[in-house]
């Protein structure tokens, strides 16, 4: 009998979407474990030598609810190879702030927070995981994806194809004068160009309105920057993509949001969606006053 096996460690800070990734990966044929001693992985493996039927591909959950997980984590490892099998690490990672709220929603304690509270236990979590961190097999931010999104990119990544599934650009304009869209990667800002407000029989209308968005895209300005614009990231996205990332926020913002913003988004959505992203478009503040 073969016992060689498919090993995938999943790890990472509590929150950050371990066990959806464990969902998807049982939902993909894995057996999996939920919080083993990392110590004892190489006797759990060694089970399928002794009559314990389990599949090639086996996926473990380990994180800090077991204190002791991570002594002497780099030997258990290295035995866990030596014996043949092929292991990989899965870190599930996400931002303090997407941490903490999730924290808020749910209104759950973090594991380390005792003392320091949500906060304070997010950056004693990090300090502890750094090693494990460091020998990761894919890192997966999970700050801005949907449930439904991390388990598309767990099984891209098993199944080797991370690259198929385009990335989501969300392009979105705004209003300064609202404030900047906190989730906002790349930000722009086009009130340089003329203003549609200050022409009366324009002022009334938004930058969907053909007569807007004429008046904005026939200015020698607007054209040039377009160029630039669309040049800039048609070198940017293969870049991200090549990084991993699933989620693209890009933000164009005039005074109000309604006029310039809008035409420039809207002249920028057939740009974005022939280079093979998923593309959404917003205007965020196209309502408003």
């Amino acid at each position: 009998m073969n016992s060689r096996k498919r090993v995938i460690i999943i790890t990472g800070l509590s929150g950050s979407g371990k066990s959806s990734a464990a969902r998807a990966l049982e939902d993909e044929g894995f057996f999996v474990v939920d919080n083993l001693p990392l110590a004892l992985l190489p006797k759990f493996l060694t089970l399928a030598e002794h009559g314990v039927h389990f599949t090639s591909e086996v996926a473990v959950v380990i994180d800090v609810r077991n204190r002791d997980f991570l002594a002497g984590f780099e030997t258990t490892l290295e035995v866990v190879r030596q014996d043949g099998h092929v292991l990989e690490i899965y870190f599930l990672d996400a931002s303090d702030e997407a941490l903490t709220r999730r924290y808020s929603e749910t209104r759950r304690r973090h594991p380390l927070g005792l003392q320091g509270g949500v906060a304070g236990g997010i950056r004693q979590e990090r300090q502890l995981l750094a090693g494990l961190r460091a020998q990761a097999t894919a890192i997966v931010d999970s700050s801005r994806l949907t449930p439904h999104q991390l388990r598309s990119k767990i099984v891209r990544l098993i199944r080797g194809d991370e690259n198929v599934l385009p990335l989501v650009v969300l392009l979105q304009s705004f209003g300064f004068r609202y404030g900047l869209p906190a989730e906002s990667d790349v930000v722009m800002d086009v009130r340089f160009l003329p203003n549609p407000h200050f022409v009366p029989e324009l002022q009334p209308l938004t930058g969907v309105d053909s007569e807007v968005s004429d008046y904005v895209l026939r200015q020698p300005e607007t054209h040039e920057f377009l160029t630039h614009f669309k040049d800039l990231f048609a070198f940017l996205l293969p870049q991200y993509q090549k990084e991993g990332k699933s989620y693209l926020t890009v933000s164009v913002g005039c005074t109000g949001g309604r006029h310039r913003s809008v035409a420039i988004v809207e002249a920028l959505r057939s740009s974005f969606s022939s280079t093979g992203v998923t593309l959404e478009v917003v205007h965020r503040d196209i309502a408003k006053g």
